[in-house]
C-alpha cells in the first residue's frame, strides 16, 4: 500500500476480530509489536471490530447497494450522450456532405468544414536538423519556444506569456506590439539576442492561408476581438509589430493552426500519421 501510493510512511488502521485477538491482551500487543518490525514504514493502529462477520456482511451489502446506485445514476446521465451507430453512420453523413461543400469553389463559403489548405506539402522524414523558434497563440496564455531538433533528440525550452482581456479585446497593434515583447523577453532569457533563428507561428484561429507564411485572419474566436485584424495577413501584421519594436531578427518562415502542428510534430516520430485532430 505504502508503495502504490507513493508515500515515505503510511498511516493506516487495521480492524481486527477473533477469538484470540478478543480474549487474550497479550496477543494484542505482541502482533503490534510484530507489526512493527515487519512494516516499520508503517504506523498502524490495531481497531477491534464490532461483530465482523454479522455487521460487516451487512456492511458489505450496503457498500454494493450504494455503488450500484452510483453507476444507476451515471448511466442516467449519460443515456442522452450515447449514439447508436445509426446515430454515428448520420453524424458520418453530415461530415462527408459538409467536407464536400467546403471543397465545392460554389459552396465552400456556406459549408460549416471550409476545408481550407495548409500549404504544407510534406511531412518530416527524420532528417531535420537545426533551431527554431516557436510561437504558440490560442489562448490567453501565449507561447515562445526554442525547438533544437538533433539526429538521436528533440531538446526544447519555452516561457508562458499571459495576454490580458485588454489586449486580447484591444487594437491589433497593441496585441501584436505585446508579441514582440514576449519573444524579445524569451531571448534575453534563452541568450539568443541578435540570433536570426526560422520561426513558425501556431495561430488557432480560422484563417484562410495563401502561403506556407501568408494567412488570412477570417474571425476571432476564444474571447479575442482585437481590432484591425480581421481579413488581415497575420504574419505581415506581425512583421510589422517587429518593424516597429526595432526588432531585427524575425524570420517567419511558416504559419499554421493547431491540428497541422499536432500532426507534424507527431508525424516526426511516426512517418505513418498523416492526420491531425484537436478534441
Amino acid at each position: 500500500m505504502c508503495r502504490s501510493r507513493q508515500l515515505e510512511r503510511l498511516v493506516v488502521n487495521v480492524g481486527v476480530d477473533g477469538g484470540l485477538y478478543r480474549t487474550s491482551s497479550r496477543f494484542g500487543e505482541i502482533l503490534r509489536s510484530v507489526v512493527g518490525l515487519l512494516a516499520p514504514e508503517c504506523t498502524a493502529t490495531l481497531v477491534p471490530s464490532a461483530d465482523g462477520r454479522g455487521l460487516g456482511a451487512a456492511i458489505v451489502t450496503a457498500v454494493a447497494l450504494r455503488l450500484v446506485a452510483q453507476r444507476n445514476k451515471v448511466e442516467r446521465l449519460l443515456a442522452p450522450l450515447r449514439l447508436s451507430r445509426a446515430d454515428l453512420e448520420h453524424v458520418q453523413a453530415l461530415m462527408r456532405q459538409e467536407m464536400e461543400r467546403g471543397l465545392d469553389r460554389e459552396s465552400n463559403a456556406e459549408s460549416s468544414l471550409r476545408m481550407l489548405p495548409t500549404y504544407v506539402c510534406h511531412t518530416p522524414d527524420g532528417t531535420e536538423r537545426g533551431k527554431f523558434l516557436a510561437l504558440d497563440l490560442g489562448g490567453t496564455n501565449f507561447r515562445v519556444l526554442v525547438v533544437h531538433v538533433e539526429e538521436d533528440n528533440i531538446h526544447m525550452a519555452n516561457e508562458i506569456y499571459a495576454i490580458s482581456t485588454a489586449v486580447m479585446q484591444g487594437t491589433g497593434e497593441a496585441l501584436f506590439d505585446h508579441i514582440i515583447e514576449c519573444i524579445v523577453d524569451f531571448q534575453m532569457k534563452q541568450k539568443l539576442t541578435g540570433q536570426v533563428l526560422p520561426l513558425g507561428f501556431t495561430f488557432s484561429f480560422p484563417c484562410q492561408q495563401l502561403g506556407l507564411d501568408k494567412a488570412v485572419l477570417l474571425n476571432w474566436t476564444k474571447g479575442f476581438s482585437a481590432s484591425g485584424c480581421i481579413g488581415q495577413d497575420v504574419v505581415q501584421m506581425l512583421r510589422e509589430a517587429a518593424q516597429r519594436k526595432q526588432h531585427a531578427t524575425l524570420k517567419v518562415v511558416a504559419v499554421v493552426n493547431d491540428t497541422v502542428g499536432t500532426m507534424m510534430a507527431c508525424g516526426y516520430h511516426d512517418p505513418k500519421c498523416e492526420i491531425g485532430l484537436i478534441v
